[in-house]
């Protein structure tokens, strides 16, 4: 196939799937080895679940206790070569982004530089007076009410034009700035990537520093995450785990650098690595990078699920969400994109963390029954965690 024909292709894929994809700190790998207790369970699942009818040709868990790290792993990192995937790999981490860009406006609140109740007409004037009484608060809980940019016609249009088409992040609202609330804010949960732009967008305006210098002072630097970036383009750095496109007309479709990261932004185009990622979320949902009381005011919760759905029931906080499984509650994030879903989520105390990790993006829409899948491998993973079986 042709890069051209490679790119049109993926396009329209994108075009389907885009609004759902975008719809303790010690290194998670020192020590680690692939299944070293006896219990096998979790291997024999993940194999499992890439083997099935149009499963991803990868996958990766990491399960870190205070017993040490253990890493399972199924498939191939890259096809082409037959690779096993590592904790090293980078990725797309999708919508888990959006936790990220929670950590920079919750830590501008502990630093008093943000208050969750500011408004978009206080901080951003020159979006739409319609959306002026929109806050903070509203944008993490996806209860703001803001259409959703990467639904809009003028978006995808350009996307499957030119899927390396470079969009000016900070103006990716302007596509959705002739449209009203769909409701009024705070009556309602519904999941938009509009919210975390304007989220990076109000950050920026209280600091006067760009997004990306933010992330790396108040969330790469102080959670040691030394393979973490937010690009434009569309390149992956090496290595990395290849995101495929598995749709039934064809044999796997390499993906992973047929669009770039300009139209997500802080929405969903972080690049991480497996071990970044357990470094993130044991500190993000441990709390550590913020106050007690930003914390409190960060688990308040209401009905709602992150995008994919993630395992056992869904609430809602700011900008993280509460999974009950039947072993217990971890907190964490979800997403997925062209080539890639993923979970991040840890116990409250950030103790323990499950990284898990696919190389296909799987949604409701697409293939329910292998989301349903998923989502019950998810929950044993937690159970495993949760129960100590490291």
């Amino acid at each position: 196939m042709s890069l051209r024909r490679s790119h049109l292709r993926a396009a329209s894929v994108l075009a389907v799937c885009l609004t759902a994809c975008l719809t303790a700190l010690s290194p998670a790998t020192a020590g680690a080895t692939a299944d070293p207790s006896g219990d096998q369970a979790p291997q024999r699942q993940l194999d499992d679940f890439v083997h099935r009818p149009g499963g991803p040709p990868g996958a990766i868990a990491v399960l870190q206790t205070e017993k040490g790290t253990r890493v399972v792993r199924a498939g191939a990192a890259d096809v082409r070569t037959g690779r096993s995937p590592s904790s090293e790999d980078h990725m797309r981490i999708a919508s888990t982004a959006k936790a990220f860009s929670g950590a920079v406006a919750l830590t501008l609140v502990d630093h008093r530089a943000l208050r969750l109740d500011d408004t978009l007409g206080k901080r951003l004037p020159r979006l739409p007076d319609a959306w002026r009484s929109v806050t903070l608060r509203q944008l993490l809980s996806h209860t703001s009410g803001l259409p959703d940019y990467s639904r809009s016609d003028g978006f995808l249009d350009e996307l499957r034009a030119d899927p390396l088409h470079h969009f000016d992040s900070r103006r990716l609202l302007d596509y959705v700035a002739d449209k009203p609330l769909l409701f009024k804010p705070g009556t309602q949960y519904r999941y938009s990537n509009s919210d975390n732009i304007a989220v990076a967008l109000m950050a920026e305006a209280a600091t006067h520093t760009p997004y990306e210098d933010l992330l790396r002072e108040l969330v790469y630097a102080p959670l040691r995450l030394h393979s973490t970036s937010l690009p434009q383009g569309n390149r992956m750095p090496e290595p990395y785990l290849h995101g495929y496109d598995v749709s039934p007309s064809a044999g796997p479709q390499d993906v992973s650098e047929v669009i770039g990261m300009s139209g997500v932004w802080a929405s969903g185009g972080i690049v991480s690595t497996p071990a970044d990622m357990t470094r993130f979320i044991r500190g993000y949902a441990g709390g550590r990078l913020y106050g007690s009381t930003a914390v409190e005011q960060q688990r308040q919760w209401v009905e709602g699920a992150s995008e994919p759905a993630g395992p056992g029931r869904n609430s809602a906080g700011l900008a993280v969400f509460r999974y009950e499984t039947r072993c217990g509650v971890v907190l964490g994030h979800t997403g997925n994109t062209l080539g890639y879903t993923q979970l991040i989520a840890a116990t409250p105390d950030g103790r323990r963390s499950l990284t898990f990790s696919v190389t296909s993006q799987i949604t409701r829409s697409a293939d329910e029954e292998g989301l349903r899948e998923m989502r019950a491998v998810q929950e044993n993973f937690v159970c495993a965690l949760l129960r100590g079986k490291n």
